[in-house]
């Protein structure tokens, strides 16, 4: 990929970060988690709450009821409270409640898939990784990274082909947040988008 390339998107998209608001690695996780299915800013909402009357300890120790009320606006609520019991139970227990940088046991936690892995081994220990949710799928296949075919596993591998690593945390947080604000699945932001150029798709007439 040429430098034009990171460059414009450098102008649009200058100082990319992760948009979940989190103090502690376990809270990166568990509100990563949380986000499946539903926005960044209501989980930040939920999770001030969460975070504030609660650590990893008392967690562990929670009950269902505990919990439910306060992430309801995340939806499936009765499955993630479940989550986030036992992920803090399996920390205290197993790391004496810390994230470990440690792929094969994050992914070994209730609730918690590929795409959350890369995205704590990307912002807790920078670890270059291309963490793949619905808007990083749809702005590499738009740019034509990926087939339309591709599941979220392939895309991931030809992207971390495709681009530096050094590049990688970057700009996942750049095809995230170009997907969420402008490439937008339906009636995408074409007039704000300086782009246009690398769109295989030719959304512009």
């Amino acid at each position: 990929m040429n430098d034009k390339f990171f460059e414009l998107l450098d102008e649009k998209i200058p100082n990319p970060k992760c948009t979940l608001n989190y103090n502690k690695d376990y809270e990166l996780l568990i509100a990563t988690m949380l986000s499946a299915q539903c926005t960044d800013e209501r989980v930040n909402k939920v999770t001030e709450v969460l975070f504030n009357d609660n650590d990893i300890y008392s967690l562990s120790k929670a009950k269902k009821e505990d919990i439910i009320d306060i992430i309801r606006p995340c939806g499936n609520m009765n499955k993630k409270s479940e989550y986030i019991i036992e992920i803090a139970k399996r920390l205290v227990t197993d790391f004496e409640g810390t994230v470990p940088n440690n792929r094969e046991y994050l992914e070994s936690l209730p609730g918690i898939g590929r795409k959350t892995a890369n995205v704590v081994l990307a912002n807790i220990f920078g670890v270059p990784t291309f963490a793949v949710d619905t808007h990083v799928e749809r702005v590499s296949k738009r740019f034509g990274f990926a087939k339309n075919t591709d599941d979220v596993v392939k895309i991931e591998e030809k992207l971390m082909k495709l681009f530096p690593e050094e590049k990688c945390i970057k700009l996942h947080h750049q095809f995230l947040l170009f997907g969420r604000h402008i490439c937008t699945s339906r009636n995408p932001h074409c007039d704000n988008c300086n782009m246009k150029e690398y769109c295989k798709e030719k959304m512009l007439k």
